[in-house]
C-alpha cells in the first residue's frame, strides 16, 4: 500500500513539471525577441501527458510555442533578471527518464584513459579531410559535437578573445547536443560535428585564413554546430501538408531553417554564453548567425550558386569587405553541408546509407497515413546509388566545381576527386543491380533535378 501511494505521488508530481514546463522553449521573460520553438512529436508526448494542442494539424507532429512579451520598462542588469528555463524535448525526454529511474545511454564524459587519449589524438589531426567523424564520435562516447566543437574554440583562441566562460560554453554545446534528435538516423549530432570539421578546414585554406576576422570564426564555427538543431527527421513538404505549426508560423518558406535559426538563438541566451557582450553586438551576432543558417536552403541553391559565379566571373570577390567575407561564409556552410559525397568512400558510403534510411523512413509515414509520398522517399522505386548520383550530379558537384574555382587548392581538388570517385562507385552498383536482373527501372539511374532536394535540407 504504502509503495502505491509513493508512486502515486511521483506520478502528480511528473505530471505537474510538464504542466510548468511543457513545450520546449528557453528564454529570458526580460527579453524582446521572436519564438523559441522545439520539435515534440505526439507520440511521445502521449506517454507524458502532453495535450494535442492544435486540432486540424496532422496527428504526426505537434509543436508548443510561447511568444516573449515586450520588456519591462524597469529591467534590471542581466545578471539579476530571473532566467525561465523550459526544457526543449530531448531534455525534458532525459530527464523524465532520471525521474523514473532510466540511466542514460550516453552519459557524459564517461570515459576511459585509452579513450580519452585517442581522441585527443584524433583531435591534432582535426584539420584532416580523411578526418572519421563515426570514430571521434564512438571514442567521445557520443559526445562528438561537444568535443570536437569546444577544441576548434580552444584552438583558434575565442575563448580569450570574446572573455567567454568556458562553463558556460561548455553548457551552450551540451545543450545543442541534446537538442539534436539521436533517433534521426542523420540530421543528429554526428552530423552537426561533421559539418563543424568540415567547416575548419575551409576556414584554413589561404584566401580565407589571410582575411577572415576572429568574429567571422566565431560565426562559422557557431552556424556549423547549429544549422540542423532540432531537427524533426522530415522535410518542409512534409510539414507543409500535415498543416504543420512551423509551416504557418514561416509562411512555408525555410521552414526548417527558421526553425534552426530561432532554437539556436534560444540556447545562446539561455546559456548567457555573450551576455556580457554589448547588446548591439549580441543582436549584430543572432541576425548573422541567423544569415547563416538560412543560406543552407537547398531550395535557394541556384540563387547562391549564381551570385558566386557572377563574383566569380567579374573576379570582384574582395575579402577585406566584411560584406563579400560573409558571402563566403556562407558559401563555405553550404559547401559544409552537402560534403558528404567529397569524402573518401567508407565515410560517404555511410552517410549516404543514413540519409537514405531517414528518407525512407518519411516515405512509411506517408504511405502509413495516406499521404503522397515525397520524391526519393519510395523506397520500392528509389535506391541509394541512384538517388546519390542524381544528388551529386546536380546539387554537389555545380557547388564544388565553383568553390575549387574560388579557393583553387589541393583540399578543393581534393574534394572533387573524391566526388568523381564516389560517383563511379555508385554506378559500378548500378550495373550490377542491372545485370543480377534488380527490378530497379534503369531510368532511375539519374533522377530529375526538379526532385533533388539534398538529404541535409530535404529532410
Amino acid at each position: 500500500m504504502g509503495i502505491a501511494l509513493i508512486w502515486s505521488l511521483i506520478v502528480v508530481l511528473i505530471r505537474w513539471i510538464t504542466s510548468k514546463r511543457r513545450g520546449a522553449i528557453s528564454y529570458d521573460s526580460s527579453d524582446q525577441t521572436a519564438l523559441y520553438i522545439r520539435m515534440l512529436d505526439v507520440r511521445v508526448r502521449s506517454r507524458v501527458g502532453f495535450e494535442q494542442e492544435r486540432r486540424g494539424s496532422h496527428p504526426y507532429l505537434y509543436i508548443d510555442f510561447r511568444i516573449l512579451h515586450s520588456r519591462p520598462e524597469s529591467a534590471g542588469p542581466v545578471s539579476a533578471r530571473k532566467i525561465r528555463r523550459l526544457l526543449s524535448f530531448q531534455r525534458y525526454l532525459h530527464s523524465s527518464r532520471f525521474f523514473r529511474g532510466i540511466p542514460c545511454q550516453n552519459p557524459l564524459y564517461i570515459l576511459d584513459d585509452d579513450y580519452n587519449g585517442q581522441a585527443k589524438c584524433m583531435l591534432e589531426k582535426v584539420g584532416s579531410w580523411n578526418f572519421d567523424i563515426f570514430l571521434f564520435d564512438r571514442l567521445t562516447n557520443g559526445n562528438s559535437l561537444v568535443t570536437l566543437t569546444f577544441h576548434l574554440f580552444k584552438q583558434y583562441g575565442l575563448i580569450e578573445l570574446f572573455q567567454l566562460d568556458m562553463v558556460k560554453l561548455r553548457r551552450f554545446l551540451v545543450m545543442v547536443q541534446e537538442d539534436y534528435h539521436s533517433q534521426n538516423p542523420y540530421h543528429n549530432a554526428v552530423h552537426a560535428a561533421d559539418v563543424t570539421q568540415a567547416m575548419h578546414c575551409y576556414l584554413k585554406e589561404p584566401k580565407l585564413s589571410k582575411d577572415l576576422t576572429s568574429w567571422d570564426i566565431l560565426l562559422g564555427l557557431l552556424a556549423a554546430a547549429t544549422h540542423d538543431l532540432d531537427h524533426p527527421g522530415v522535410n518542409q513538404p512534409f510539414l507543409i501538408k500535415t498543416n504543420h505549426y512551423l509551416a504557418a508560423l514561416y509562411k512555408n518558406t525555410s521552414v526548417l531553417e527558421n526553425h534552426h535559426w530561432r532554437s539556436a538563438v534560444g540556447l545562446l541566451r539561455e546559456s548567457g554564453l555573450f551576455a556580457h557582450l554589448p547588446t548591439e553586438d549580441r543582436l549584430k551576432m543572432e541576425s548573422q548567425l541567423g544569415s547563416l543558417i538560412l543560406s543552407t536552403d537547398i531550395s535557394r541553391q541556384n540563387d547562391y550558386l549564381s551570385q558566386f559565379r557572377t563574383h566569380l566571373e567579374k573576379e570582384d570577390l574582395c575579402l577585406e569587405n566584411a560584406c563579400h567575407r560573409h558571402f563566403i561564409l556562407q558559401m563555405a556552410l553550404k559547401c559544409a553541408d552537402i560534403c558528404n559525397p567529397c569524402r573518401p568512400w567508407e565515410l560517404s558510403k555511410q552517410w549516404s546509407e543514413k540519409v537514405t534510411e531517414e528518407f525512407f523512413h518519411q516515405g512509411e509515414i506517408e504511405k502509413k497515413h495516406k499521404l503522397d509520398v515525397s520524391p526519393l522517399c519510395d523506397n520500392q522505386t528509389n535506391t541509394i546509388a541512384n538517388i546519390q548520383i542524381g544528388f551529386m550530379t546536380y546539387v554537389v558537384e555545380p557547388l564544388f566545381v565553383e568553390w575549387a574555382r574560388f579557393s583553387d587548392t589541393r583540399l578543393s581538388q581534393t574534394m572533387l576527386g573524391y566526388l568523381g570517385l564516389n560517383k563511379a562507385g555508385w554506378r559500378g552498383m548500378l550495373q550490377e543491380q542491372a545485370s543480377s536482373g534488380d527490378d530497379t527501372d534503369p531510368a532511375l539511374e539519374e533522377t530529375d533535378s526538379e526532385v533533388l532536394p539534398q538529404g541535409s535540407k530535404t529532410l
